[in-house]
């Protein structure tokens, strides 16, 4: 597959079944880590005493209610990240289906696969926030939904701003010769 975060991949007609696992795999593989971050294994009380121990051996002894909103801003930074790296895979994903699809412009390619992918991020954060209402030692929050969403946007506005800033390194199609394995 061509790196298509830097080349717009020229129209395959006769994509196969390798294909589509190369560009949604990562995506399925995605969303069953948030799938198991959403158990009761990974509760807060179960990370409490997981993450407790690495952030006192880092940074000293904590006082209980010191620990308890340390605790809390590192989960919800897991949220923003982990959804972050959720909103990136559906990015990849995106912009290899609609490079498929008719001809475009660069812009509206890359605009559209970033709204694909922060919209399908919100969609499986929503999804997730639901089922862990039916947890009873977890919570789903609107508000969470609304963190991984912005951990999405994020992640596709600093895609945008590493790899598609600069017009001299983004070439609408990338040249038949070069045929390096992509992201």
């Amino acid at each position: 597959m061509r790196p298509v975060f830097f080349y717009k991949p020229s129209l395959q007609p006769d994509a196969n079944l390798r294909w589509w696992l190369n560009v949604w795999t990562p995506v399925v593989l995605a969303i069953a880590v948030i799938g198991f971050e959403s158990t009761n294994l990974c509760s807060s009380a179960n990370t409490s005493s997981l993450l407790r121990p690495i952030v006192e051996r880092l940074f000293g002894h904590m006082q209980n209610s010191s620990w308890d909103s340390v605790h809390h801003y590192l989960r919800k930074s897991g949220h923003f990240v982990g959804y972050g790296t959720v909103g990136f895979t559906f990015l990849r994903a995106w912009l290899h289906i609609l490079a498929r699809s008719e001809p475009t412009s660069l812009l509206l390619w890359r605009l559209r696969s970033c709204l694909f992918a922060i919209l399908s991020t919100a969609f499986i954060a929503s999804c997730d926030e639901f089922h862990q209402t039916f947890i009873p030692s977890r919570t789903g929050s609107p508000l969470d939904v609304l963190l991984d969403t912005a951990g999405a946007c994020a992640l596709c506005l600093l895609v945008w701003l590493l790899c598609w800033s600069r017009r001299s390194q983004s070439p609408l199609v990338a040249s038949e010769e070069f045929d390096a394995p992509g992201i």
